[in-house]
């Protein structure tokens, strides 16, 4: 499926699509000394903080003491802080940081361990937002694979901590979202119109493969799984009002589009499926910028979905917020900044707007 005639969204001031926008000497001469000016300021000192960051990762006691105890513990994890959280947002100009966690999550855990690490992580990450008013939004761990408990902490975390959406793994051991046996959780997310932020896996089919780091190639490649595994079972289609957001701006999506909308499609098992279909499902998805904030990844990404389904991301404590903001500022005119680093998610998170 062609997508070059897409319209541009980077709204006269990419550098990374130079072939879509044609600025004149005074206009890339004005955009070059802005950039520099930029990038020799420190972020938070250009603006006041107005960010809304969607990949913040946070280390409840709790979830740490069990990755302690299960030898699952890593720096970064033991090593967070609320200070240091707050610190790394004003360095970036951060308004508000949606916590979540990251991989593992709790699917190591036995179900009842499970559940209860989940409660008190998100009674933990809703106690940081009521002590600091404005800076902590909360996607809510849940007790995954596990799903009557599952299903209860949705609703505690929705009902009662009131949080802004449910954070996911793109797998468990070998099952990724689109799996029949999640589906009482996603009709539940879809009649509450709930938000759901995913992170990458190590999925147990793929670990070791070529005696590199998961996060090198596994965690782009996690994220597609899932979203094949949506698209194909027909799951999303089914889950119209959920909300789902992508970290590393979909991780390989953008380079297997023409494989998910003429290759797929074109098999007799897949007959339901067209690629206007496929692409209408991967265009109505958002995608962090965590991790991707580079010319390479943001074109790709662009000529997908529109500007109106990118979410700014950081991946704090693995990545720094200044680096994030200065890849976006270099890529993106500053209405479309406006609406990646704050816009879309107050759109998207009506509690912050």
């Amino acid at each position: 499926m062609n997508q070059t005639h897409r319209p541009n969204p980077f709204a006269g001031g990419c550098r990374c699509c130079a072939d879509t926008v044609t600025l004149g000497r005074r206009g890339f001469l004005t955009g070059t000394a802005t950039t520099l000016a930029a990038a020799a300021l420190p972020a938070a000192a250009q603006t006041a903080p107005h960010r809304i960051d969607v990949h913040h990762h946070l280390s409840p006691p709790g979830w740490v003491a069990a990755l302690k105890k299960a030898k699952l513990d890593a720096p970064p994890v033991n090593n967070w802080t609320p200070e240091r959280s707050l610190a790394e947002m004003e360095r970036g100009g951060i308004a508000t940081s949606i916590l979540s966690m990251t991989q593992p999550a709790l699917g190591f855990l036995n179900p009842q361990e499970a559940a209860a690490v989940a409660r008190s992580s998100n009674e933990y990450a809703k106690s940081l937002a009521q002590a600091h008013p404005g800076r902590f939004g909360l996607f809510a761990v849940l007790p995954m694979p596990y799903v009557d408990e599952t299903l209860a902490e949705i609703a505690y975390a929705m009902d009662v901590l009131q949080a802004d959406g449910v954070g996911f793994m793109t797998s468990y051991g070998n099952k990724w979202l689109g799996d029949p046996a999640f589906t009482p959780v996603m009709a539940e997310l879809n009649r509450r119109k709930a938000v759901a932020y995913t992170h990458p896996n190590n999925s147990d089919c793929c670990i070791n493969l070529v005696n590199l780091p998961p996060t090198l190639i596994e965690y782009g490649t996690d994220t597609t799984r899932t979203i094949a595994s949506l698209i194909f079972t027909g799951a999303s289609a089914k889950l119209p009002d959920v909300k789902f957001i992508f970290s590393h701006a979909g991780g390989t999506i953008t380079s297997l589009t023409e494989r998910f909308t003429v290759q797929i499609v074109a098999t007799p098992e897949y007959k339901a499926f067209t690629g206007a279909g496929v692409m209408a499902e991967l265009q109505r998805f958002f995608y962090d910028t965590a991790q991707a904030s580079n010319p390479i990844a943001l074109a790709s990404l662009t000529k997908m979905v529109d500007t109106s389904q990118i979410l700014f991301g950081t991946d704090y404590p693995y990545r720094t917020a200044p680096e994030q903001v200065r890849g976006l500022q270099e890529m993106f005119s500053p209405q479309a900044l406006q609406m990646i680093e704050r816009g879309n998610a107050q759109r998207l998170m009506k509690h912050w707007a």
